[in-house]
């Protein structure tokens, strides 16, 4: 008994500490980087993958310091790189720039980086930016801690069974 619930133990903390498989793309490079303050807004953004991407449902936006969207047009994927076009910026502040991507096998993959406009920029900004438009909201992806929560319920569950099952023998 006291070996099954080791054995159930073990099993959990393997599967808690387990990495997570990472077949997908991978952000390499941003343009412009990660953090960079620039004194004038570039005429566009982009990001490089380490992957090829699939050309359909590519989503890429730049939302700024007064919450307004500032890209425009939709994005372009050419291999491995998504860009979106900027209208000339405006405010001074943080840029966010917010990505959905699906890599070549299929994965969605998304993030967002934000640099800021040190100098205020004399463009007029598109509409508001909404959750639904990959504003400030957006995430890196779905949670992996319930599905190793999950995991470990139905081990501790499946252990406690075996425990008492082995009790009424």
């Amino acid at each position: 008994m006291r070996f099954a619930a080791l054995l159930a133990g073990l099993v959990a903390v393997a599967i808690a500490l387990a990495p997570v498989a990472s077949a997908h793309a991978v952000l390499l490079a941003t343009d412009p980087a990660r953090g960079a303050q620039l004194d004038r807004g570039p005429a566009q953004v982009s990001a490089t993958f380490n992957e090829p991407l699939q050309t359909a449902f590519a989503a890429m936006t730049v939302v700024g310091p007064d919450a307004n969207l500032w890209s425009t047009g939709d994005p372009r994927v050419d291999g491995a790189v998504v860009t979106v076009a900027l209208r000339p910026l405006g405010p001074a502040g943080s840029y966010t720039v917010n990505y959905r991507v699906t890599s070549a096998d299929g994965h969605v993959v998304t993030g967002a980086w934000a640099f800021e406009l040190t100098t205020p920029g004399s463009g007029t900004p598109g509409p508001p930016a909404a959750a639904s438009t990959w504003g400030a909201a957006a995430t890196g992806g779905i949670p992996v801690w319930p599905f190793v929560a999950g995991g470990a319920a139905a081990i501790v569950i499946a252990a406690g069974w075996a425990l008492r099952r082995a009790k009424r023998r």
